[in-house]
């Protein structure tokens, strides 16, 4: 197997989402996330959710791309300082109908947050799902509905309500959304899309979404009730160049056929292919990369070469008489002088005399 690193495949942060099995805890990834990293030739790197990881992320370096996706509801006090105007009955409602989700992770905040803008920061290519895409928007300083029910649908008319959670058909779930001309989403559904129509039908499993869309960003579809079913920074996006900042609110990698991997559209597995991709600039870093450690590699090598063979002579040094040892101290010594004489003729271009 080669060890040059300027092959090296492309390192896609994910962070990891906590859970309790057999009263401990434990960290986990959706695994269609995992299996579609690897099958666009990248290599999936699991930031665990663990106290004080978002103060190492440098160690996670090198960062080729980050996909941010499970997870329960962000801390409101990232986004704003009041519940929106709910009610404290209002609030226990949506905990008691949603409690796998309402139990906030303030440490997994930390450490995506500091993901996301350390993407921002960098040009680092960033797709967030679900979650992920509400972290994005947070980060940016745009808000979230503390719950699209309560906010949101009760607003709209009966015609235009959706249904953007099913805990009784998590994959089997969809509805339509508009996708936008002339963005990334158009292209990579464009294809399947019927004559006239931009509408597309997408796995969701949500009660929070984008309120307020920060200002950097731009729509690339909406649901029939008007919530921004996905977005992305126009000035951040070529994927040629390792630009790519994007958000979904849906699961393009559960909209899959029945008792199949086949895909509902062609395009749903496309953000990862443009995730995974690696600009002329990392190329260049990762081929930096590799001439370095191939020579501390190199380095290393000699050095316990060098470690085993001074080993192996004291060993052979031990056993020899102070007669024997006062010899060979000698010989080493007259060896060093002629060693000496002769660099000195070589290095000044002397004619060595006959």
């Amino acid at each position: 197997m080669s060890t040059d690193l300027s092959v090296i495949l492309p390192r896609v942060l994910i962070v990891s989402r906590r859970s309790v099995r057999k009263n401990k805890f434990v960290d986990f990834v959706g695994e269609y996330h995992l299996d579609l990293i690897v099958g666009y030739g990248a290599v999936p790197v699991i930031v665990p959710r663990v106290s004080g990881v978002h103060m190492l992320l440098d160690s996670f370096e090198p960062i080729h791309g980050v996909l941010l996706c499970e997870g329960e509801d962000i801390d409101p006090s990232w986004y704003e300082e009041d519940t929106s105007g709910l009610s404290q009955e209002e609030l226990e409602e949506i905990r008691r109908l949603h409690v796998s989700d309402t139990a906030i992770d303030k440490e997994k905040d930390s450490i995506e947050l500091s993901l996301a803008k350390l993407c921002l920061e960098r040009n680092i290519p960033y797709l967030g799902i679900c979650r992920g895409s509400q972290i994005l928007n947070v980060a940016c300083g745009g808000t979230l509905y503390q719950d699209i029910g309560k906010e949101l649908s009760v607003k709209c008319p009966e015609n235009k309500r959706v249904m953007h959670i099913n805990y009784d058909d998590y994959d089997g779930h969809r509805h339509d959304v508009e996708v936008v001309e002339d963005t990334p989403l158009h292209h990579w559904f464009k294809d399947s899309l019927e004559d006239g129509k931009m509408d597309i039908w997408v796995n969701s499993y949500h009660h929070q979404g984008v309120k307020r869309l920060a200002q950097r960003f731009v729509p690339m579809a909406f649901a029939p009730d008007g919530l921004i079913e996905g977005f992305y920074d126009p000035d951040a996006y070529n994927p040629e160049e390792g630009k790519f900042i994007m958000g979904l609110q849906f699961h393009p990698e559960r909209m899959r056929k029945p008792d199949s991997d086949e895909f509902d559209y062609p395009g749903c597995p496309f953000a990862y292919k443009s995730n995974t991709a690696l600009s002329a600039q990392q190329e260049n870093r990762l081929k930096q990369m590799g001439a370095t450690v191939r020579n501390a590699r190199s380095y290393k090598e000699r050095v316990k070469l060098n470690e085993e063979r001074e080993k192996m002579a004291r060993g052979v040094m031990r056993k020899m008489s102070v007669e024997q040892l006062s010899e060979l101290l000698s010989f080493y010594h007259t060896m060093g002088q002629i060693c000496s004489e002769v660099l000195d003729i070589k290095i000044h271009g002397l004619v060595t005399p006959q």
